[in-house]
């Protein structure tokens, strides 16, 4: 299919043409953690499944805590609001969050390193967004058609209010996405998705 070509084509070159400033970011990213209160690794990764059910781990700048993960699946409370809230919690209610990972996300910088992601071909610049397996009950019997395409870092579901749209909303939107995949599409939802990021709509 030519679309899919295109497509593949137009991920490589925009990745490669990222990741030259991607990288020196990455160094004062490292340098910032080194001397603030988020020290740890500068990327944090978390096992999402892809396309065919195949699961893979998505790169971010880590905005939270060490061991982020553990921690809330410790604390019930907070794991039943993340599940309540669509698999996020409110900035004000996640004690995780750093004060610099705060502005990473409002920023959208924490994405940036998706890039190796898109380059590697786990993801695609735009497509549903990957979620982690718990999510996949959200889908019910429509997961194998979620599944079916190639998970993106922008996506209808971001184009159109990102965290503020919930399940089953989301669901609705990403598989409407899968059904009318085409280049048009794709371009519409790349500068949607853009004017979100530079206006911080539904970042967090």
């Amino acid at each position: 299919m030519i679309y899919l070509v295109v497509k593949r084509l137009f991920d490589i070159v925009v990745s490669l043409c990222a990741l030259v400033f991607v990288v020196p970011l990455t160094f004062v990213i490292w340098l910032v953690d080194s001397f603030g209160e988020n020290k740890g690794p500068v990327f944090y990764k978390q096992r999402r499944i892809g396309k065919d059910h195949r699961p893979f781990y998505i790169y971010k700048y880590r905005s939270m805590i060490v061991d982020a993960d553990k921690k809330l699946k410790e604390d019930k409370a907070l794991y039943a609001l993340y599940v309540k809230n669509s698999y996020k919690l409110p900035p004000d209610k996640d004690p995780r969050i750093t004060g610099f990972g705060r502005f990473l996300r409002k920023s959208s910088v924490d994405e940036l390193p998706q890039f190796f992601n898109i380059l590697k071909g786990d993801m695609s610049l735009i497509g549903p967004r990957p979620v982690v397996e718990e999510e996949l009950a959200q889908y019910g019997d429509r997961v194998d058609k979620f599944l079916s395409v190639t998970p993106g870092a922008m996506g209808y579901w971001q184009a159109s209010g990102r965290s503020t749209v919930h399940y089953p909303e989301r669901c609705d939107l990403e598989l409407y996405y899968v059904d009318h995949a085409s280049l048009w599409f794709d371009i519409k939802i790349l500068f949607r998705n853009i004017i979100s990021i530079f206006k911080t709509e539904g970042a967090y």
